[in-house]
């Protein structure tokens, strides 16, 4: 009697039917999650003339900063205790309520209190997001899946700043806010079925030290939301309060990142560091090249923009590029490739202030660090959750977006000081801080080997 082979069953995809409504929904949440980013961006001092609310405007993007890194330890805190299906319908609730209340707000300290709720609502949904990944996604997915998650921000940042202004020229400020929650609501509903059936098995009781955790997450919160304050003060006043907030975060941080995380010890820490720098470096970067182009060469805002436009394409590249590469031999591959080309691209965007470089040449430098942030970010959340413990996947992600939320906030107020301590930087002070964007990088890189693990290491040693 001869056997019959059973057909082979199709190697599972990101649309396929168990996963195609959890990976629709949860693309579409972080389309939103980045079209309301830009979009309030564009909408804000419009908002702020209507409700005389100037001396409130720092607050308005420093409040949902520092509730959002509170947001990001409690979902995690909460993911690791009960799954994250309380986590995404609490973040959901949240961050619907703030914007109706923004969106409705007669005064502008009421609406500052709406994206201060808005803004932990969203902390609590990234987490669980990243969670979700984790738990419901094979892990030779999670590139994939990873990949769509950053090309999910490609259009908001191509069309969102233009559709925001078009909303609050012909329909007002308000539906800015408002018209959000219309989408955000059904994309969290096409993720429930797939929620329901990870369950919360084994997941009853929060942590250990989960309470201190919290409490550090509400002094780095704080002193996030001063630096982003101090970055747009002047003088004396700027330097004292960029002190300060630097002196919290010092404390705060070691409580927060993995133990080993400032000395870059070996796996899950020097993912987070790499996280951190590469954060820092895009961010730091991408805050002064409008200006640089502006200043220094020239251009229209429109084509100073185009620079950041251009990043913002081919970071989504590079993602997609990581997504479908056959898994490298090691799992320093893709962070190293990605940080030096960061640290390439930034300082051949410095080029341009050489009069003799063309301007497109630099463009395309920039081009490059954008493939570089692709090609880093989703490799370090798969490396994230891959190195988590079952349990830790919370606190585990909200860590990788605690460093990495905290080096921006960082480096944009330190660079926000340095540009507001007198006239125009000029081309020294342009070069000073691209050179130090691309130095954060090359650091990284140098690094990069420190993610695989002692135990991983030793296995390959063995094996060589």
């Amino acid at each position: 009697m001869t056997a019959t082979a059973s057909p082979a069953v199709p190697a599972e995809g990101l649309y396929t039917p168990r996963l195609r409504a959890m990976t629709v929904g949860s693309v579409a949440l972080v389309s939103l999650l980045a079209f309301e980013a830009l979009a309030v961006g564009t909408a804000m001092p419009t908002v702020a003339r209507s409700l005389d609310g100037l001396g409130w405007y720092a607050l308005a993007f420093g409040g949902p900063l520092a509730l959002g890194v509170l947001g990001m330890v409690a979902s995690g805190v909460w993911c690791d205790a009960r799954g994250p299906r309380p986590a995404m319908w609490a973040g959901l609730g949240l961050f619907v309520a703030g914007l109706l209340l923004a969106g409705i707000a007669a005064r502008m300290e009421v609406l500052v209190a709406g994206r201060m709720v808005q803004g932990f609502g969203t902390g609590l949904l990234s987490v669980a997001l990243y969670v979700i990944v984790g738990l419901a996604y094979p892990e030779r997915l999670r590139r994939r899946i990873f990949a769509a998650f950053a090309a999910a921000w490609v259009v908001p940042s191509l069309v969102g700043p233009v559709v925001a202004g078009l909303i609050v020229e012909h329909l007002g400020w308000r539906w800015v806010f408002l018209a959000v929650p219309v989408v955000a609501v059904p994309a969290v509903l096409l993720i429930q079925p797939g929620l329901r059936a990870l369950g919360t098995a084994g997941r009853r009781r929060p942590p250990a030290g989960s309470a201190g955790r919290i409490g550090w997450a509400c002094g780095a919160g704080v002193s996030a939301a001063l630096l982003h304050h101090g970055g747009q003060q002047r003088g004396a006043t700027a330097v004292l309060v960029v002190a300060v907030a630097l002196a919290g975060l010092l404390a705060s941080v070691p409580h927060l990142l993995p133990a080993g995380f400032l000395r870059a010890a070996r796996g899950l820490p020097t993912v987070i560091g790499l996280r951190a720098l590469a954060a820092a470096a895009f961010a730091g970067a991408e805050v002064v090249i409008p200006l640089m182009l502006s200043r220094e060469r020239g251009l229209s805002p429109t084509g100073a923009g185009l620079a950041l436009t251009i990043g913002a394409v081919s970071w989504s590249l590079g993602s997609w590029l990581q997504g479908r590469l056959p898994a490298p031999a090691s799992t320093a591959t893709l962070p190293r490739a990605g940080l030096a080309c960061i640290a390439v691209g930034t300082a051949g965007t410095a080029a341009v202030l050489l009069p003799p470089v063309p301007v497109p040449l630099g463009m395309l430098a920039w081009a490059v660090a954008g493939l570089g942030m692709g090609l880093l970010f989703p490799s370090l959340s798969v490396l994230t959750l891959s190195l988590s413990a079952p349990g830790e996947e919370g606190r585990n992600s909200s860590s990788l977006q605690l460093g990495d939320s905290l080096a921006s906030a960082t480096v944009l107020a330190l660079i926000g000081a340095l540009l507001g301590m007198g006239s125009a930087p000029g081309p020294a002070g342009y070069a000073g801080t691209l050179a130090v964007a691309a130095g954060c990088a090359l650091v990284g890189a140098l690094v990069a080997g420190r993610v695989v693990p002692d135990r991983a290491a030793a296995r390959t040693s063995a094996a060589a």
